[in-house]
């Protein structure tokens, strides 16, 4: 997967601009009304989809690496046995103990077996549970990290119980008396996404995605036809732009140009800045207000309003209907 080719090509004069005496300015205004016209919804809405998806991409544990001062992993739920796809531990951010949890994708295809391709079974979801709880009665934040095409939807997670654990996770998380700050990295993928997203603050990278179906599940199941996925993921809104409009998310962290994996370290600089301005934030707050805060926000997600002539109770609209 590549980014646009027109992006790529203004990013390499400008980079031949700053570097030489050569004046590049007309083909660099050419290109930028290119890229523009080039930008459609749809077309955007799908570049971020290819670039939360790109195999390059950090992962939790390169963020982890390149965050905190240092870190140790911590393993198993305490029930069934330990689950790779979703990692987690201590560690020392700017000096103060953190907790972390996040999904866990690989770099090749043997490591991405083993990762389960960042999908994670219910022992996974008990796991940061644990690692909540643990974080909660020593009185360190928590910091999750998203990045998952959704929970595991085998045999053996169903019959581990994986809508039970997701949902006792998300009870779990917000109830925590310490402050939660989110990050969607990459893919933010229906229940396997929300189950560890519920928090205080909701990052999110400039080119991830946060949303309750894929664009291929979308295109397949909604609009009866797979090749739609590039329409469906602009129907979606599911960019940075739209979720921060939403309030879905809180801030968007951003990423060098073209991406994180072309400066995996300034994108782990930037989202340590967010982390730390987030966790200031949240220090002001006690508990009771901090859980207040956490519940309406959640509460509130997927609020409309009708005008008031149309504003009608289930049972009237029934009524009406038949």
């Amino acid at each position: 997967m590549s980014d646009n080719p027109i992006r790529q090509k203004l990013e390499e004069l400008k980079g031949l601009a700053r570097h030489s005496r050569i004046d590049l300015s007309r083909e660099i205004v050419e290109l930028e009304k290119k890229l523009d016209a080039s930008l459609t919804p749809e077309n955007e809405a799908w570049r971020r989809v290819e670039l939360a998806r790109h195999p390059e991409r950090p992962t939790t544990l390169d963020y982890a690496q390149a965050m905190f001062d240092d870190f140790v992993e911590l393993h198993g739920d305490r029930t069934f046995s330990d689950d790779p796809a979703l990692v987690g531990g201590i560690a020392l951010l700017a000096g103060r103990p953190v907790t972390f949890v996040g999904h866990q994708k690989g770099k090749n295809m043997k490591d991405n077996l083993k990762r389960n391709f960042g999908m994670a079974h219910p022992e996974g979801y008990r796991k940061a549970v644990r690692l909540a709880r643990q974080a909660e009665k020593f009185g360190r934040p928590v910091l999750t990290f998203i990045d998952t095409p959704g929970a595991f939807p085998g045999v053996a997670a169903e019959e581990r119980g994986i809508s039970q654990a997701i949902a006792s996770t998300m009870k779990e998380f917000a109830d925590l008396e310490v402050p939660v700050v989110v990050t969607v990295l990459g893919e933010g993928g229906s229940g396997g996404a929300i189950g560890i997203g519920v928090g205080d603050a909701i990052l999110i990278m400039e080119n991830a995605f946060y949303s309750v179906i894929s664009p291929e599940g979308c295109a397949s199941i909604l609009l009866r036809d797979p090749s739609k996925a590039r329409y469906s993921a602009s129907l979606l809104k599911l960019t940075p732009e739209c979720l921060l409009e939403f309030h879905v998310v809180d801030r968007i962290v951003r990423e060098p140009a073209g991406g994180a994996h072309v400066d995996p370290a300034a994108a782990a600089a930037s989202l340590k800045a967010a982390i730390l301005a987030a966790l200031e934030e949240l220090d002001k707050k006690n508990p009771e207000t901090l859980l207040a805060e956490r519940h309406a926000k959640f509460l509130s997600l997927g609020v409309f309003s009708e005008q008031e002539p149309q504003r009608k109770s289930l049972l009237q609209r029934l009524r009406d209907y038949f």
